[in-house]
C-alpha cells in the first residue's frame, strides 16, 4: 500500500455550507467549493505512509474534548502574489476550545513524527478559489457582505479525511474517541 494524503478537519453542517453557496455572485474565475466539501482544516499532511498513518488514527482516538460552538462568520481573502486567491469565511475570535482541539492534534502529529504547520494558524473555512479575479471586485464583494453571518453550530467531531489529487474523493474516518 502506497502513502496517502492526509488532513483532519471539522466537517461544517449541511444547512450553513448552503447558505455559503447562496453568496456564490457569479463571477468568472471564481469557483465555489462544493458544500460537502466545506470544512475547517486542523492539520494537513502530505504522503504518509500506512504504519505512520496506523499511529496517527491511534494518537488521535485518544484525543477527548468537550462539544463546542463555533459562530461561521468574517468573510476575508487570501491573496498569492497580490491577487486574490482563496475566499473564506472564518469563526470569530478568541475560542480556547478550538485552539485547544488544534493543539492536540499538532501533539498528535508530533508524536507519530508528522511535520506541523509552523505559521500561525487562521481557523477558517475555504468557501470559493479565485483564478483571474481582481482585487477590486473582491474588495467590493466583500464590502457589500461584510455583516454576512452564516449561523452558529456544534463542534462535536472532528475527521481524518483522505485526500486524493486526481478525484473530487475524500474518505472519512472517525474512532469514537474523536467526538466531544
Amino acid at each position: 500500500m502506497s502513502s496517502q494524503r492526509l488532513f483532519i478537519a471539522i466537517d461544517l453542517p449541511d444547512e450553513i455550507a448552503e447558505r455559503l453557496i447562496g453568496l456564490d455572485p457569479r463571477y468568472r474565475g471564481l469557483i465555489f467549493t462544493a458544500p460537502e466539501q466545506v470544512h475547517l482544516t486542523l492539520a494537513f499532511f502530505g504522503n504518509v505512509d500506512p504504519e505512520t498513518t496506523a499511529a496517527l488514527k491511534e494518537k488521535l482516538a485518544e484525543i477527548s474534548f468537550r462539544a463546542f460552538f463555533l459562530p461561521v462568520t468574517a468573510l476575508g481573502i487570501f491573496s498569492r502574489k497580490g491577487m486574490p486567491h482563496i475566499l473564506w469565511i472564518g469563526v470569530g475570535t478568541a475560542h480556547p476550545h478550538l485552539f485547544q482541539l488544534h493543539k492536540r492534534v499538532n501533539e498528535a502529529a508530533l508524536a507519530c513524527k508528522l511535520p506541523i504547520e509552523e505559521r500561525a494558524w487562521t481557523p477558517h473555512f475555504t468557501i470559493a478559489r479565485a483564478r483571474g479575479v481582481s482585487s477590486e471586485l473582491m474588495r467590493s464583494f466583500l464590502k457589500k457582505n461584510a455583516e454576512f453571518e452564516a449561523g452558529i453550530f456544534r463542534v462535536d467531531a472532528f475527521y481524518l479525511y483522505e485526500s486524493r489529487l486526481t478525484l473530487l474523493w475524500w474518505g472519512r474516518e472517525c474512532h469514537p474517541a474523536c467526538h466531544g
